[in-house]
């Protein structure tokens, strides 16, 4: 097919990214996904803390801390709510606003890596393949669909994409999602239905949101880690937001 071969470096590096994540998945052992997730945390972190434009170093230190304590809190959610604290409260104190953008890297990315991780240590790597599953779906189908009839432009933040693209992406994402979770344990399909759209769409906003970020910052990618995709935000957007909207639903039902 013309599309895939016209974007085979980005099928080559998704697919391989694909195969890692599922057999770190197959393992299933909280240490090494712990690692793994930690790996494109600390990338992502840099590549936010570029495009938020903050100078000074010190948000790694911080950023560290937090995926260390990660392991060993049960509620690593929480653990952005702490930092906000203790910025807010470092800024009153010492009244130093050249330094209020630190606290955006821990907004995004950090706080989607956190419940990336919190997902799976509550309900298991069924839960996190699902999760999985509706943002490759979402995400390939909004480029298929979008290549193959995509006309009508989606967000000024995102020229690339289009309604029908962003429409087809929701819709398979939906479909995907709701048979995987009806499979394992949600018993409810109307559950399974909500959760599998409400994620898509999230993922969609997810990806858009970067995008936006990048026209604020003047650059193309987030990073150049991942050829054919760019920076791990600019391949995980969509799991950041998803996993947020995924959590919180799971837990009101």
């Amino acid at each position: 097919m013309k599309i895939i071969t016209e974007n085979r470096e980005r099928w080559i590096t998704g697919i391989a990214l694909l195969v890692v994540t599922l057999i770190v998945g197959y393992i299933d052992d909280k240490t090494l996904m712990w690692l793994y997730l930690g790996a494109f945390y600390l990338v992502g972190f840099n590549e936010a803390v570029k495009l938020f434009d903050v100078k000074q170093k010190s948000p790694y230190i911080y950023a560290v801390i937090i995926w260390i304590i990660a392991y060993f809190y049960p509620n690593p959610d929480d653990l952005f709510f702490l930092m906000a604290i203790f910025f807010g409260a470092k800024l009153a104190y010492t009244q130093e606003h050249v330094k209020k953008k630190l606290i955006l890297p821990f907004l995004y990315p950090a706080v989607g890596f956190l419940f990336i991780f919190m997902l799976y240590t509550t309900y298991g790597i069924e839960w996190l393949i699902w999760l999985l599953l509706i943002v490759v779906f979402a995400d390939v189908g909004a480029f298929l669909v979008g290549k193959s009839i995509g006309k009508t432009p989606f967000s000024p933040s995102s020229p690339n994409k289009t309604l029908e693209g962003v429409f087809g992406g929701i819709m398979m994402a939906t479909v995907a999602g709701t048979f995987f979770a009806y499979s394992i344990d949600l018993d409810t399909f109307i559950v399974a239905l909500i959760i599998s759209l409400a994620t898509a769409i999230a993922s969609v906003f997810g990806d858009l949101f970067e995008s936006y970020l990048k026209r604020e910052a003047g650059v193309k990618d987030s990073g150049t880690l991942l050829p054919g995709h760019g920076g791990v935000l600019d391949r995980l957007d969509g799991y950041l937001f998803g996993s947020v909207i995924m959590l919180i639903i799971l837990r009101a039902i």
